[in-house]
């Protein structure tokens, strides 16, 4: 079997989004339980945005080629591989690699896009849609008639955690900026302007007796505003320190300190709970993962199909302009997720 040609995108080391790096090799033929995998959308997440900065939790070291999650169609398949799946589009999520025209990727790692699903819109909810579905249906196990507080609910995560949380039965309450409200609105919940000195007294009278539950990506100071939104068994889900991406230091030390607050509010008898969410939780049983990821992506994959979930894309922009991509994502002023696609 021949090789392949490929293209990446290179993340050289702690740069800014102008210094990533675009270079040509020789893909070597798929081995033993592998295929090779054309892109067709990868997206950009927040944890390539730390990764540039060297402070994503065990990121490889420089220089790797960034891409959490990936959708592409099957090109060639490896020894043991069903050799059908050529020609065939699934999504899979990577961690890193993703940023290439083609990769190798392991074939029990593919899940299978719907007939139909456009590429960047499965894309915009791999990552995306498996840590939204956990976060809701696994760990804070929302109900139908209860209210969630949703923040950054323009974001990748954030939009489709309104849309899974409504298709579930529960109000929404979603920060955004006021620029992106009327799109909040439409995809279900009541937005508030996170810029608004006295945010969380707006969502305290928008939920005088308290929310269910409360996800936050944001962490810092701010999140002891989040507990305390909670009614009586609401449960907090923290899944970011997006306040502290820019200090400079230790990037574990944010993170140690969320963990050390989160476990001192858990040993209060308030019946309220607090969970971070990671999302290669259990990671160490690779069956039991993969199955569980695989699951979830399939479950997320089909409400889109079925029109119950509307992928936010907020643009799609060439592979070799990754730089401009991460820019894009970066600059707070979107709605949805930046997508690449094939193109030089």
């Amino acid at each position: 079997m021949t090789s392949t040609a490929a293209t990446e995108i290179v993340l050289p080391g702690k740069v800014e989004p102008s210094g990533l790096q675009l270079r040509s090799r020789e893909l070597p033929a798929p081995g033993p339980g592998q295929v090779v995998l054309c892109m067709e959308a990868s997206g950009v997440s927040f944890a390539e945005q730390q990764m540039r900065r060297g402070k994503y939790y065990r990121q490889p070291a420089f220089p790797f080629v960034p891409g959490y999650d990936i959708v592409g169609t099957v090109t060639a398949t490896g020894p043991g591989v069903d050799p059908t799946l050529t020609g065939h589009r699934f999504a899979a999520i990577t961690k890193t690699g993703a940023w290439a025209s083609h990769l190798l990727i392991e074939a029990a790692d593919l899940v299978p896009v719907p007939t139909g699903v456009d590429p960047a819109d499965a894309e915009a909810v791999a990552v995306n849609g498996v840590t939204a579905w956990q976060m809701l249906h696994r760990m804070a196990k929302v109900r139908p008639g209860g209210t969630i507080v949703v923040l950054g609910a323009n974001g990748g995560v954030g939009s489709t955690l309104v849309q899974l949380a409504r298709q579930a039965g529960a109000a929404v309450i979603g920060t955004a900026s006021a620029r992106h409200h009327d799109t909040v609105r439409e995809l279900g919940a009541t937005p508030v302007d996170y810029r608004e000195p006295d945010m969380y007294e707006r969502i305290r009278r928008l939920a005088p007796d308290g929310v269910d539950a409360v996800f936050d990506h944001v962490g810092g100071e701010a999140i002891k505003e989040s507990w305390l939104l909670l009614r009586r068994g609401g449960t907090l889900v923290s899944y970011g320190t997006a306040a502290t991406k820019d200090e400079e230091g230790n990037s574990q030390l944010p993170v140690l300190k969320l963990f050390g607050q989160l476990a001192a509010w858990n040993s209060l008898p308030n019946g309220k709970s607090a969970h971070f969410y990671n999302f290669w939780a259990g990671e160490r049983r690779k069956d039991t993962f993969r199955q569980r990821l695989n699951e979830d992506l399939t479950q997320v994959l089909r409400l889109v199909a079925d029109g119950v979930i509307t992928p936010q894309v907020a643009a799609r922009v060439p592979l070799a302009d990754a730089g401009h991509a991460m820019e894009l994502a970066e600059s707070r002023t979107v709605l949805g997720k930046v997508v690449l696609v094939p193109g030089v």
